[in-house]
């Protein structure tokens, strides 16, 4: 079974970026939808986006709103999450999920691998 390990978050003023890295190990990456979701403090875990291992992809219309992009590079076994124009309410630790039983579909499956999470924080 595949096992996550996330990386690049930080501290970052508004307005800010940063670039998520979630690599897999242990497992055919290619084979895998990939999520992230993100938490914020008190608050419920909540979807961020998706991409398929043809390389469709999802985001939560909500909140995104161009702002972040989804990618994939499996020669790396890595999916990453541009994060642009950041604003406080980004503040969250951001987890990334494989889905292995409807890797075609964004709409299909429950996300049941998940790594650590990597926290985000970004100040007004």
């Amino acid at each position: 079974q595949v096992q996550l390990v996330e990386s690049g978050g930080g501290l970052v003023q508004a307005g800010g970026s940063l670039r998520l890295s979630c690599v897999a190990s242990g497992g055919t990456f290619s084979t895998y939808k990939m999520g992230w979701f993100r938490q914020a403090p008190g608050k419920e875990r909540e979807f961020v986006a998706a991409i398929t291992w043809s390389g469709d992809t999802k985001y939560n219309t909500d909140f995104v709103k161009g702002r972040f992009t989804i990618s994939r590079d499996d020669g790396k076994n890595t999916v990453y999450l541009q994060l642009n124009s950041l604003e406080p309410e980004d503040t969250a630790v951001y987890y990334c999920a494989a889905e292995a039983r409807y890797p075609w579909d964004l709409g299909a499956g429950k996300y049941e691998i998940w790594g650590q999470g990597t926290q985000v924080t970004v100040s007004s």
